[in-house]
């Protein structure tokens, strides 16, 4: 069994959360505007964590996943933060922790998540309570293109009877992976036919659930540095999992990817949980040094 001491995975966390110097993160430093260089230093941040969870919510002229990028990449364009999700970028959107944008190669991994959200988890088969309602906006954004909610707000041919069904129904289809989102632009999703969003690569490979809950919990445990199992389920929002969950930790245990590891508090406590090789190597450099933000 591997201990740390509670200060030490308190560094951890801070360098595995691209918070710390970057010799000690990999993450870059600087990256200031809105060019070319800023946005592939924001995709590096998605990538470490797996996901950047979108917020609606603007606190001091940026919303919550900006400041997240900002804090980590000196000198970004918190516009930077809006826009990311393209045609033609390395990320999609769908449900993380929540609502997150998401590097491409994880769209396979979700597969599981695509298929159990046929029947959505708040509105139940609200598709099939409204078929003509999916029927024709699929039709529609087949016809006409990229489809935004407030293009379901037209008058007369062109509007819909109920926009709170038509809206609901959006984003079932969009939850069970029969329409992806294209773009946001000024926050707004713009809904598409997936064959036209997500590459064919990453739409007809799936990934076994099995190994789809072993990837996800090991970027958990990567964004984290250590975690108990249950941050890393809720991560994913994982929890209802925990068979799966409890299968995946034992055969990536067994394979040396993730090791069990005690977190030694101050008056002798310890909380049970899991970290891999490299970040315990990582932490053994980290118990040398005293970053400056370190007041533990």
């Amino acid at each position: 069994m591997e201990t740390l001491p509670v200060k030490v995975a308190r560094r951890l966390a801070l360098a595995r959360g691209g918070l710390l110097k970057p010799e000690w993160t990999g993450m870059p430093v600087r990256a200031a505007g809105r060019g070319t260089r800023a946005r592939t230093a924001a995709k590096r941040v998605i990538e470490r964590f797996g996901y950047l969870q979108l917020d609606t919510v603007s606190v001091a002229g940026a919303r919550s996943h900006a400041i997240v990028l900002m804090s980590r990449i000196d000198g970004m364009d918190p516009a930077i933060g809006e826009e990311l999700l393209r045609p033609g970028e390395p990320l999609f959107e769908y449900w993380g922790h929540e609502a997150s944008w998401l590097p491409m190669d994880l769209y396979p991994v979700f597969d599981f998540r695509r298929r159990e959200f046929r029947h959505h988890p708040w509105w139940g088969d609200i598709v099939g309570r409204n078929p003509g309602v999916a029927d024709r906006l699929v039709k529609r954004i087949r016809d006409e293109g990229p489809l935004r909610s407030l293009d379901m707000e037209g008058g007369g041919s062109r509007g819909w009877w109920d926009l709170k069904v038509a809206k609901k129904v959006a984003t079932a289809l969009w939850s069970s992976g029969e329409l992806a989102i294209r773009e946001r632009r000024s926050f707004q999703r713009s809904y598409d036919l997936t064959d036209r969003v997500i590459p064919e690569r990453w739409r007809l490979n799936p990934i076994p659930e099995p190994e789809a809950i072993e990837r996800l919990l090991l970027l958990a445990l990567k964004g984290h540095g250590w975690a108990t199992t249950g941050t890393m389920a809720q991560t994913w929002r994982l929890s209802r999992r925990r068979e799966d969950i409890r299968r995946a930790l034992a055969r990536l245990e067994e394979s040396d990817a993730i090791r069990k590891c005690r977190v030694v508090e101050g008056d002798g406590g310890t909380r049970l949980g899991w970290i891999r090789p490299e970040d315990l190597e990582l932490a053994a450099r980290l118990e040398r040094v005293r970053p400056r933000c370190d007041r533990g």
